[in-house]
């Protein structure tokens, strides 16, 4: 059973749907408060893994993070891993109160750079008991030094510059500057790694796109981004579990790796065989055994 529901988070609404297992009536229910890639809503891949879950036995909960789809929150399109994190306390918050929700027995799922966001979350927050992540991506180790290593600091002290300027655009009551997270035509990705082209065909055509799902990011986004490091107090997740779940074929691999190697422990990097990044958002023939993993280890994990 899906329903929408409303919680707060730093004085904003946010829109999620709580799933539950179909039937579902006496008991509490172990629960995975589930958040959505950079640039995602509920709607798109995030509710594929809460659907599966609560199936699984689980209550579920996805939903839309602050300045991004149905949730409330301006300048529209700003990403800030401080708020992505707020959001992700807040949505236990939120769990915690409801009844048919077991509050000793919350673990959490983050995709893409949720998948980061996550573990960085829980690492403050001890009422996550155990925490996944699906072709995580560390965003700010992606603005930093490139997604393939190609960044350079001149051209991220030119990006920083460019989102100065943003800041002070607003400050004299100009509009806000958005950019694109990627290009927005074939023509521009083209040229681009494969990589490029899964993301364009999963958020620009009929596979994925939605309408609440624009692939901007407010410029001044940078700054916050730049900073964020997800690894640094990683030690304080023991000794909770963490597992990441990779595509065999995915082209950013190393990022999963690289967060691992910084976890304390209990951990795991789960392979699933011929998947690339985006084929885990969607595609049957390698989700159905991603949360098959993601059952397993919540239930696990999650005991009593």
């Amino acid at each position: 059973m899906k329903s929408t529901v409303t919680f707060p988070s730093n004085g904003l609404k946010l829109v999620g749907h709580l799933h539950t297992p179909d039937g579902h009536q006496d008991g509490t229910l172990p629960a995975v408060v589930i958040s959505t890639p950079w640039g995602g809503v509920k709607e798109q891949a995030a509710s594929a893994y809460a659907g599966r879950l609560a199936a699984a036995g689980f209550a579920t909960l996805v939903f839309d993070a602050a300045y991004q789809g149905e949730s409330e929150g301006e300048p529209r399109f700003l990403e800030t891993p401080a708020q992505r994190a707020e959001d992700i306390r807040s949505a236990v918050s939120f769990l915690s109160t409801r009844a048919e929700v077991d509050p000793e027995r919350i673990g959490g799922l983050g995709l893409f750079a949720a998948g980061a966001y996550m573990p960085y979350a829980a690492q403050t927050d001890l009422r996550i008991k155990a925490v996944a992540g699906v072709s995580s991506v560390d965003v700010g180790s992606m603005f930093r030094d490139g997604l393939f290593g190609e960044q350079t600091p001149e051209a991220l002290r030119g990006l920083l510059a460019e989102a100065g300027h943003a800041r002070t655009e607003e400050a004299q009551g100009k509009d806000v500057r958005r950019q694109r997270i990627f290009p927005a035509t074939w023509e521009e990705i083209a040229p681009l790694p494969d990589l490029y082209h899964e993301v364009w065909e999963y958020y620009e055509t009929g596979r994925g796109a939605h309408p609440r799902s624009t692939s901007q990011f407010v410029l001044r986004s940078v700054d916050h981004l730049v900073q964020f490091d997800p690894t640094a107090t990683m030690y304080l997740l023991a000794p909770r579990p963490l597992l990441l779940i990779e595509g065999s074929k995915s082209a950013v691999a190393d990022q999963s790796r690289r967060l691992l190697e910084k976890a304390p422990g209990p951990k795991e990097l789960f392979w699933i065989d011929g998947a690339t990044h985006v084929d885990l958002f969607d595609r049957d023939e390698y989700l159905t055994p991603a949360v098959g993993k993601l059952a397993d280890f919540f239930h696990t994990s999650l005991t009593d």
